[in-house]
């Protein structure tokens, strides 16, 4: 497993009986996780004094309710600087196990000895969009939510990051993938965080177990002839690391390099276990 144990602003504290107890810099939220599935006794005095709790509808969604919780506040990684609040479906703008990709490929793109350019799909708040532009990369960054866009680029001026070479897209990825394989257009390294489902800007309709390995096969024409890497991030219960896995090596068989596939996890403070995050793959030269 890949861990994200390099944060200080945030830190899952405890989980237990569906939910998790988390420190998001200075407020402690609760929120539900489908992966906590024990009955663990809540001794941590954070459970009764949290700022946040999404409680989640047995009918579906579910609804916040806050204990002296601003609207907005920064999280910090790093050098990175990132707004964080809670809006829809318990989430509050960044996935804090993610971090442990930003450090892998941060590290990849500081060591290579030439320009990198990235793309990045289902780029989100650009969590990994900014660590690829803090580690000198530069970044194609491609959503099809207006909204999330303009919330990466305000990530992007907190960051100290206003100027760097980034490429804001609001649209569907699949067709800006098509569209950059029409204009031939390459990158050396791609990113993808799809969700399980999801509707583009016209209203095009993603369902991740259907569209994945096409758009894997997609990005693999938009490769540079020495690619640096391709990593893709699930949060789907249906795709293993071993799936995500087998789709890179298949589809990546043509250039010199190397696979691996695992979850991702993130420490839990109280009992120094790790509660896992999705899958990730990752494909990188030798």
């Amino acid at each position: 497993m890949w861990i994200a144990d390099n944060w200080k602003d945030y830190e899952v504290i405890d989980c237990s009986k569906g939910e998790k107890l988390e420190r998001w810099n200075d407020y402690i939220l609760v929120r539900p996780d489908p992966q906590v599935i024990w009955d663990t006794p809540r001794k941590h005095p954070g459970w009764k004094q949290k700022n946040g709790h999404y409680h989640r509808s047995r009918k579906g969604g579910g609804e916040w309710e806050f204990f002296d919780l601003p609207e907005q506040w920064d999280l910090h990684y790093h050098s990175l600087t990132f707004h964080l609040k809670p809006f829809s479906f318990k989430h509050t703008g960044l996935f804090p196990e993610q971090a442990v990709n930003w450090d892998w490929f941060g590290n990849k793109i500081r060591k290579a000895n030439h320009p990198v350019k990235i793309l990045n799909l289902f780029a989100y708040t650009g969590g990994a969009t900014l660590a690829a532009a803090a580690a000198g990369a530069s970044v194609t960054h491609v959503d099809a939510s207006k909204g999330m866009v303009n919330w990466a680029k305000e990530n992007a001026v907190s960051s100290g990051l206003a100027n760097a070479p980034i490429r804001w897209i609001v649209d569907d990825c699949v067709k800006f993938v098509e569209r950059e394989i029409r204009r031939g257009n390459h990158y050396d390294a791609i990113i993808m965080d799809p969700p399980s489902y999801g509707r583009g800007p016209k209203g095009e309709i993603w369902k991740i177990e259907d569209a994945i390995h096409p758009l894997v096969k997609l990005c693999a024409q938009l490769l540079s002839d020495r690619p640096l890497f391709f990593l893709i991030n699930s949060y789907t219960t249906g795709l293993q690391p071993a799936v995500l896995a087998y789709m890179l090596g298949t589809e990546l068989k043509k250039f010199n390099g190397n696979v691996d596939a695992q979850e991702i996890g993130l420490p839990v403070s109280s009992n120094g276990l790790v509660l896992p995050c999705g899958a990730s793959g990752r494909w990188e030269v030798f």
